[in-house]
């Protein structure tokens, strides 16, 4: 049985990859998201706007970690998959930048965003600490969550509505490149554990899926809920609304289930989801804005 389920695992892992047509672009795009400085820009909503606050501010020192995730292991990468890392790694230092502005602009004499960012800073520490294998199955973890986040927000780009459109952009842009980009990391974890068994390989992925869902889901339930307790929310308020926010209305978290779980089957693969037609029309409209 052992035997049979070691087969099956191996068979089932063999073989997937990004699609060979894929190209991965970094598109160095300047979004003006001054009116993030004027409170609840997303739409006047309170509770939406702490809780991609709350994603915002994780960005800059966790995409810091993803890049350098992979560039541990470039040595050990060629052909297609090494420019693909390159161009993640473009991608990735390119949302950085854009959160770090728009996160320099939230209020910080009202929200405790130094709080925060110190609270993100140990979290990435720890992960650090660990060496590069963590990192890298940190990343390809949490890699998942942003591509089932961003398919969330192009299926309901009605929770933009009211938004600056500068802002909402700078997120449909950053959506659109982590669709592009979500299988990079994951890429590189296959390769660079070939020789472990596919078992062993199967068991760390999913046992680390299962711990960073339970810290990423707390962590941004305390940071957004820690926001929206500066606008007079009780402590209990602040937090049934974000999870009321990300579990049921517009349930950021809630309506990936599916897509979770998907991550549990042996042989699992991120383009077993090929949307990229879902993305396409938003991929033209970056692509001719960087190319200006």
């Amino acid at each position: 049985m052992h035997s049979l389920m070691h087969q099956l695992i191996g068979l089932t892992m063999a073989h997937k990859q990004s699609p060979d047509d894929l190209t991965i672009s970094p598109r160095d795009i300047h979004f003006s998201v001054e009116s993030a400085g004027k409170g609840h820009w997303l739409g006047g909503d309170p509770v939406g706007t702490a809780v991609l606050n709350a994603l915002s501010i994780t960005f800059p020192d966790g995409e810091r970690m993803f890049m350098d995730s992979v560039r541990a292991y470039k040595s050990e990468l060629s052909g297609k998959l090494l420019e693909d890392v390159n161009d993640f790694i473009r991608q990735e230092a390119i949302h950085s930048r854009e959160h770090h502005l728009l996160n320099q602009l939230i209020d910080r004499e009202k929200y405790p965003v130094e709080e925060i960012e110190k609270m993100v800073r140990d979290r990435v520490q720890f992960a650090r600490d660990g060496g590069p294998m963590r990192m890298l199955v940190g990343t390809i973890c949490l890699e998942h969550f942003t591509a089932m986040m961003a398919d969330l927000m192009q299926e309901q780009q009605e929770m933009f509505e009211g938004t600056d459109p500068d802002i909402e952009a700078m997120w449909r842009w950053h959506a659109m490149e982590e669709t592009e980009h979500k299988a990079v990391a994951y890429d590189v974890f296959m390769k660079v554990t070939k020789d472990l068994s596919p078992l062993k390989r199967y068991i760390r992925r999913c046992m680390s899926m299962l711990i960073i869902s339970q810290n990423f889901t707390t962590n941004i339930t305390t940071y957004a809920s820690r926001l929206l307790e500066a606008d007079g929310y009780s402590p209990a308020e602040a937090r049934q609304a974000v999870k009321r926010y990300l579990w049921k209305s517009p349930s950021l978290f809630g309506k990936g289930w599916k897509a979770w779980l998907a991550w549990f089957k042996p042989g699992f693969h991120p383009w077993d989801h090929d949307n990229r037609d879902l993305m396409a029309e938003w991929k033209a409209e970056f692509d001719l804005a960087a190319a200006r």
